[in-house]
Order: structure tokens, then sequence, then C-alpha cells
């Protein structure tokens, strides 16, 4: 997916978080946004995803040259933050089942096999609720890297992991996001920048 973002500014009350961010992302380029926390990385995301509107300025989506109207955009983004919930009332594989309805799992995966990959066979059967935060983080990442989409954004990715989750989100991405937009959000540490190719500090559009 490419992405062309003009003089893009965002406003709470009568503060400017960022303004006038105009860029142009390549299809398959790794993006990190980098920025301490309150510096408006996440808003910047959020409103890539469409999660929140623009004060001034618009983003456009593209598929091979061809514009993707902008109700459709949501079909082809997967988003994972600490502040994007699960559902708790589910369990883990009726999760996994009802996010199938409208993704599919990349490179011959099963519910099966996905829930071994990313550890969670002993809890397969238990509600998201009772999970820990560090389980929570380990099926949203899994949810959004291993099914298809064509723009990935990630905020914060290794929240609530140790380093053997912090290994597996490598490992997920280096199997599971080849060719594909990445967008990462992080407070400048390594291990969420993962194969970043380049970084935007998103203070230098105060």
């Amino acid at each position: 997916m490419n992405i062309q973002i003009h003089s893009l500014s965002k406003r709470f009350n009568k503060e400017w978080i960022f303004k006038s961010v105009s860029l142009t992302i390549e299809s398959g380029e790794r993006i990190g946004i980098i920025g301490s926390n309150g510096s408006g990385k996440s808003t910047f995301i959020k409103l890539l995803s469409g999660a929140e509107l623009p004060s001034k300025g618009e983003i456009n989506y593209f598929i091979s040259a061809a514009e993707i109207d902008v109700s459709e955009v949501y079909n082809r983004i997967n988003f994972a933050a600490p502040y994007v919930d699960l559902i708790e009332e589910f369990t883990c594989k009726e999760l996994i089942d009802f996010h199938l309805k409208f993704k599919l799992l990349q490179n011959g995966l099963t519910p099966e096999t996905f829930i071994k990959l990313v550890y969670l066979e002993d809890a397969k059967d238990k509600f998201i609720k009772n999970f820990s935060s560090g389980m929570k983080q380990r099926l949203k990442l899994g949810l959004v890297i291993c099914t298809e989409s064509d723009l990935l954004l990630l905020d914060e990715p290794c929240s609530n992991l140790d380093s053997t989750g912090i290994q597996l989100y490598h490992q997920l991405m280096d199997s599971f996001n080849k060719n594909r937009t990445t967008i990462i959000g992080s407070n400048e540490q390594s291990d969420e920048l993962y194969n970043i190719e380049k970084t935007i500090r998103i203070t230098d559009y105060k």
C-alpha cells in the first residue's frame, strides 16, 4: 500500500499536537514513528488507521496506483496498540475464529498452528479476561501480523512483553511481514523498531 499524507495536522482544544505533516510512504516501506509519551506518535498512527479524523489535511491510500475509497480502507489495515482492546468475553479460540471471519491467515497457518505459534496452547479455552497482559499482547500481535493486510500499524508492540515475547515478535515479523507497508510507533526502543528502514520524529512537526 502506498500512502500519501498532505499537510496532516491534529489539534486538541487549542493545542496543536503536530502540524503540516506531508509524507509519501511507498508500498512495502517500514517506517518508525518515534517520540516520547505524549508527543503525538499514537495520535498520528490513529489517524492513519482511520480511528480518528485530522483537524486539517488528508490521507490518501493507493494499491497499484489505484486510490482506495475511504470507506474500504479499514479492510486493508491491521492495527495493534496497548489501547486497542480484545473482546474479553470470548475464549482464545472463539476470538481467533471471530477474527478469521474478516482476515485470512498467511503461510498455511491454521487456527491450531497459530495458537501453538504464539504459545497459547494451554490457554485456548480460557476467557481473554483471564489472560495476563503478556498473553493478551502475544495474541494481539499474532492476529495482526499473521493475517493478511496491505498495511500493518503497530503502536509500542513490545508493551507488556518479556524477553520470550520480544523474540516471538521478531520471529513473527521475519516470517509473516514481508513486502507489506509497515508503520511502528515507539519511544525509540530498538526491540520495537525491528527491521525498520527509516524513522520520523513526530516532534519535528510541532
